[in-house]
């Protein structure tokens, strides 16, 4: 009788451990999951400069930048769009009706205009011109909006609670919204710090608005998708996640 307590005892620190081991693995696996996945995110970016260039004469990212955050745009956009189908990190258990789905398709290009629109209006508020380039600062907003709105789209939803609390201090709930926090937090640096060369007489083509805004947005986004996988492998053994 003395040796059952104990018995007890060594089973569940048995299968706390296997628990524990299974956990680790899960989140190995997800991180494996998510650096693939920002990976093409990534490759997007070079297929948006790369395979316009063999289709479309003089094609270059500064000579026709409008041309490329078209392009950059389009390919990011179906990247992330193909990612979740395929993926679908944050996959729902219930079954919903073919109206919802369509109702929530909507939603999610409302709430996209509506970031396009919020973002141009930022950019003329910290400087940008109001009449002049409109079509520049419209696109610089378009493109932003990929890097940022279309990720939480397609991990969120159009669901503006879920958006705040990712954002918020301690509630990411997986590692997919860590890497979402870190890429879109990324993406407005670069876009900021892009905005520095503008004022310089450097006489530099890319000193023209918005392209070094949008070069460096860009650039913002691609170290967010490379640097949030290996930040999340590096801490992944303090990193704990609330159910939602």
């Amino acid at each position: 009788m003395p040796s059952d307590p104990a018995r007890v005892r060594s089973r569940r620190q048995k299968a706390a451990s296997q628990i524990a081991t299974q956990e680790n693995t899960m989140k190995d696996t997800d991180i494996k999951r998510l650096l693939y996945t920002n990976l093409l995110c990534i490759f997007s970016i070079f297929l948006s400069v790369f395979i316009p260039s063999f289709l479309l004469d003089n094609f270059s990212v500064l000579e026709t930048h409008l041309t490329w955050l078209c392009t950059c745009s389009a390919f990011v956009a179906a990247v992330n769009l193909l990612l979740y189908v395929i993926v679908k990190p944050n996959l729902s258990s219930k079954r919903s009706s073919l109206s919802h789905k369509v109702t929530r398709v909507l939603k999610c290009c409302i709430y996209f205009l509506m970031s396009c629109f919020f973002l141009h209006v930022i950019f003329v508020l910290y400087g940008a011109p109001l009449i002049e380039l409109v079509l520049e600062t419209f696109l610089f907003a378009v493109i932003l909006s990929t890097f940022t709105t279309v990720p939480c789209l397609c991990l969120l939803g159009p669901n503006l609670r879920a958006w705040l609390r990712v954002f918020s201090r301690n509630g990411v709930t997986s590692i997919w919204e860590n890497s979402l926090q870190i890429t879109t937090i990324s993406s407005f640096i670069g876009a900021w710090l892009g905005a520095f060369p503008i004022p310089l007489d450097w006489e530099r083509p890319w000193q023209v608005w918005p392209i070094s805004c949008t070069l460096g947005a860009t650039f913002g986004y691609m170290a967010g998708l490379a640097i949030s996988p290996l930040w999340i492998y590096w801490n992944r053994k303090q990193l704990t996640y609330k159910n939602n």
